[in-house]
């Protein structure tokens, strides 16, 4: 890969939603509905791979179950804090 693509990609993040965790509260989905939908009661991220928004780290941090997981694509955690 080159280095221009290796940029590319880390000014990206992964969004993961725990089904194993989720209740369903919707808090992701109203901070930020143009990156989360409620789907059978679960959260789902639109996306997997974002360009870094505000809002997602508000819902991840949000999440009474912590269900929301942020990291960078290397896999470093940006939230919810630890």
């Amino acid at each position: 890969m080159s280095a221009g693509g290796a940029g590319r990609d880390a000014a990206r993040w992964r969004v993961f939603v725990d089904p194993t965790r989720c209740i369903g509260s919707g808090i992701c989905a109203g901070a930020a509905p143009t990156h989360f939908l409620l789907v059978d009661g679960l959260s789902r991220p639109l996306a997997e791979r974002i360009a870094p928004a505000d809002e997602v780290l508000d819902a991840a941090e949000s999440c009474p179950m912590e269900a929301i997981i942020v990291s960078d694509v290397e896999g470093s955690r940006i939230a919810p804090e630890p």
